[in-house]
């Protein structure tokens, strides 16, 4: 399931996965005589809903493979089980946009985008990943003019297909299951054929999940056997079927596993959103990740806490291992889970972390208890013979704000298969079998620095090793590395803006396409780009200073943006939506032809030249004070860009 991190230390016992009776005493059985409980299909994170890596992909070697190290490397760092990816809609979905495979209902390309060599980075680290793709968002033409990707089932199910089967062809990569786009509702037409559509084109071990978003799809499939034949995880909360299911229907990874929601002892997995935080801090749901690298620029990355608090869980289990029956609530707060591989082995995970620390962004976590405590575990059934377990511990100690992680402590003897453990507040322990555990480390990477005041980019790559130009981060609209084999001139090789209609989507795409990079708090700038207009008459572009927003909040953007259009006007506005006019008149701009741009802002002053000559002057801006720079166009549709610079006061 999708799940959400509000803050990086907040995913602390969310892996701690069932919760049972509040009322244990404590003296707690681990015992495996009554049976077992649900299978354990592991724990992972999720790189998408809203271009969230979009930033790693441009940090240097040997930064960005020892990030993907803590990420996914086993017996490392969060050893992650599972990595679920967007499929790249052409959308705005939370924090910007990722490239379709097909732009256009004749186009295919399973190059763009970094989610493959994400996908392909992880299986080189773990070859057992699990791997699951889900759409947030699509083309304009799979809805066929409206927002909506249902009313043509069979052109829906044949594109996501397409990705599936693209991910073998060109990458050898096998999904395993596929999302249900569903921010609205499911759709149980859809469900069914994307099923047979997978069956008759061979992919009949690639499962189906629904629904990303909607409870309701559970007492559907008790109603229609089809429907319940087609889907083989559910996505959110279960009701009244034994199908296994992703989670809770939380979307917040401290909520999903802790001890007020009963229900969660039904789940078998748990996926947080997101995998790393890899874009603009300023942008919604900063630092969201399960660790933080948002300077490519400088190197600078950081382990956040949730790496180690899921390595207490994915190190010293795998999917396959079972939750044990007894497991549940600690008398004076707090939870305990236990699961065995059927051959022996046992981890145990427990957490006494306090309501506080344990914000939920959706919905309000309930009020609940936690005081340091004493605590018996009595291991019974196939684990009595148990004669010592490894012991790793995480201390939030948010009064010393000294906390430890991943420390691992002298192994402890149990007699006659009992241990007690004195539990304080906010704390994590492992006790286990397994002796493979470890905390991975590298030397620090280079020191936190601000993005570079003075920036250039010509875009001259032959063969660029992502679609996207490195730091730009698309808000709407898709700007790619584009080849223009007519022009024999300096202007070759560009940035394109290449979508021409409004894609589907659940986010309030702005009407207008924009790309944002640099630094949020640049107040004074000069932003200078070379332009190229691909629509007669109608067309329009601009470059931009001072941009306040973006993410789901892009349409609502102010800053200072001058635009050129093809009639041979100008216009600067104080907002993306135009409404706001600060100057107007004519430029000569036509279609078809290069013209460079210069706008400096400049205190409560902006002026804008037009090919070295000045055009306008003496703008007055008293918002915003600061902002990212920014590339666009009018609507959706073709333009190029090309040397790109930004100066910064």
């Amino acid at each position: 399931t999708q799940t959400h991190t509000k803050k990086p230390w907040a995913a602390v016992f969310l892996l701690l996965g069932s919760v049972v009776d509040p009322c244990s005493s404590q003296t707690y059985a681990l015992n495996d005589k009554a049976g077992l409980g649900r299978v354990f299909d592991g724990i992972g994170g999720l790189s998408g809903g809203g271009a969230t890596s979009r930033l790693l992909v441009n940090y240097a070697e040997p930064y960005r493979s020892q990030i993907l190290d803590y990420l996914f490397k086993p017996n490392f760092g969060a050893s992650l089980h599972i990595l679920k990816v967007e499929i790249g809609g052409d959308s705005q979905t939370t924090d910007g946009t990722e490239p379709s495979h097909m732009h256009y209902e004749s186009d295919e390309n399973y190059f763009r985008g970094y989610e493959w060599w994400l996908m392909k980075e992880a299986k080189r680290r773990n070859p057992n990943v699990t791997l699951i793709g889900l759409p947030w968002a699509f083309p304009g033409w799979v809805g066929h003019g409206k927002n909506w990707p249902y009313d043509f089932p069979d052109i829906t199910a044949a594109y996501v297909v397409n990705w599936i089967l693209g991910a073998k062809q060109y990458h050898d990569l096998d999904i395993q299951y596929v999302g249900i786009w569903n921010e609205r509702n499911f759709d149980s037409k859809y469900i069914k054929v994307l099923r047979n559509t997978l069956d008759k084109l061979g992919l009949t071990g690639v499962g189906i999940i629904a629904a990303d978003g909607d409870w309701s799809i559970a007492n559907s499939m008790i109603a229609d056997p089809h429907l319940n034949d087609s889907v083989e995880v559910i996505g959110l909360k279960l009701v009244k079927t034994t199908k296994p299911y992703g989670g809770c229907a939380m979307k917040t990874w401290v909520q999903l596993l802790c001890p007020a929601v009963v229900d969660c002892y039904s789940s078998s997995s748990t996926i947080s959103w997101n995998l790393v935080a890899s874009y603009y801090e300023d942008l919604p749901f900063g630092r969201d990740g399960l660790m933080t690298a948002e300077e490519p620029w400088s190197g600078n990355y950081v382990v956040e806490s949730p790496i180690w608090i899921t390595a207490h869980t994915t190190q010293f289990t795998q999917p396959g291992w079972t939750y044990l029956q007894t497991v549940g609530h600690l008398a004076q707060g707090g939870s305990y889970v236990a699961l065995t591989d059927g051959t022996g082995n046992l981890t145990v995970v427990i957490e006494t972390m306090t309501h506080d620390h344990s914000v939920c962004i959706r919905p309000p976590l309930p009020p609940f208890n936690v005081t340091s405590q004493n605590a018996t575990f009595q291991l019974q059934g196939s684990f009595a013979s148990i004669k010592e377990l490894q012991v790793w511990r995480s201390q939030f100690n948010f009064k010393t704000k000294k906390p430890s992680f991943f420390e691992k402590l002298t192994p402890l003897k149990l007699v006659d298969g009992s241990f007690t453990l004195n539990l304080a507040e906010d704390e994590v322990y492992t006790l286990t079998t397994i002796t493979t555990g470890q905390k991975g480390s590298y030397p620090d990477p280079p020191p936190s620095a601000r993005f570079p005041k003075v920036y250039k980019d010509n875009f001259d790559i032959r063969n660029p090793p992502f679609s996207e130009a490195p730091d730009f981060a698309d808000q709407t609209g898709v700007f790619e590395y584009y080849i223009n084999l007519t022009d024999p001139g300096p202007h070759v090789f560009t940035l394109r803006q290449v979508l021409t209609e409004r894609p589907v989507t659940w986010a309030a795409d702005a009407d207008q396409t924009i790309s944002v990079i640099g630094d949020y708090q640049w107040h004074d700038l000069t932003v200078t780009c070379d332009v190229f207009m691909e629509s007669v008459k109608t067309g329009g572009v601009f470059i931009a200073a001072r941009v306040d927003k973006g993410g789901q909040s892009i349409r609502s953007a102010n800053g200072v943006f001058f635009w050129v259009f093809a009639d041979g006007t100008y216009k600067v506005t104080n907002d993306l939506a135009g409404q706001t006019v600060l100057a107007e008149g004519q430029s000569g701009t036509r279609a078809y032809g290069w013209h460079t741009l210069s706008l400096t802002v400049k205190g409560q002053y902006a002026l804008g030249q037009l090919n070295g000559y000045p055009l306008w002057k003496n703008a007055v801006v008293l918002t915003p004070k600061n902002g990212w720079a920014a590339i666009g166009t009018r609507s959706f549709e073709l333009a190029q860009f090309d040397n790109f610079a930004v100066v910064a006061g």
